[in-house]
C-alpha cells in the first residue's frame, strides 16, 4: 500500500466538494436542477442569492486557476469582497444562467486537471509573493467551496426546491 500525499488528499477534497457524494453535499449536486428563477431567488430576510453565490466562487476559482497556470487572472481584482458576488441574477434570463453553470462546470475540470498536475514539491512553493504556500492556498480554496455549497443546499431548502437525497 502506497502513502498517502497532501496532494492526494487535496484532490479527494476537490472531488468530493465537487462531484462525488460522500460526506457532504458536492457543488455540483447543490445545483442540480435549479432554474434561473431558483437561483435568482434572495430570502425574505435578504441575503444573497444562489446566482451571486456561484457568482463568487467562479470569481476566485478563476483567479486561482490563472495562478496556478502561471498566468495573470484575466478577472480583474476587485476592490471589495462584496462586489464578487455580482448581481442577484434575473430570474427570467435561463440562458445567462446555463452560461454561468456551464462555465462553472468547466471551470471545475480545469481546476481538478491543474491539481492533478502539480507535483508534492509544488505544494512547498510559495504563493504567489507572499510567506503562505501553495498547499495553504490550495486547502482553503476547497473549504471554501464545500462551504459555499452548503450555503446553496440550505437556500434550496428555505425556498422548497431542495428535493435530492443521495
Amino acid at each position: 500500500m502506497t502513502n498517502t500525499t497532501a496532494l492526494d488528499v487535496l484532490l479527494i477534497q476537490k472531488d468530493d466538494t465537487w462531484d462525488q457524494c460522500n460526506w457532504i453535499v458536492p457543488l455540483s449536486k447543490s445545483l442540480e436542477g435549479l432554474t434561473a428563477e431558483q437561483a435568482a431567488w434572495i430570502p425574505p430576510s435578504g441575503g444573497l442569492s444562489i446566482w451571486q453565490l456561484v457568482n463568487h466562487m467562479y470569481y476566485y476559482n478563476h483567479r486561482l486557476l490563472c495562478r496556478m497556470q502561471g498566468k495573470e487572472p484575466t478577472l480583474p481584482a476587485v476592490d471589495s469582497n462584496e462586489y464578487t458576488f455580482g448581481n442577484p441574477g434575473d430570474a427570467t434570463d435561463a440562458a445567462g444562467w446555463n452560461t454561468l453553470l456551464q462555465g462553472t462546470t468547466r471551470l471545475a475540470q480545469q481546476l481538478r486537471d491543474q491539481l492533478a498536475a502539480l507535483q508534492e514539491s509544488d505544494l512547498e512553493a510559495a504563493y504567489m509573493d507572499s510567506e503562505e504556500k501553495w498547499a495553504h492556498e490550495l486547502a482553503r480554496w476547497v473549504l471554501h467551496d464545500a462551504y459555499h455549497a452548503g450555503q446553496i443546499v440550505l437556500l434550496r431548502r428555505q425556498q422548497g426546491s431542495w428535493k435530492i437525497v443521495f
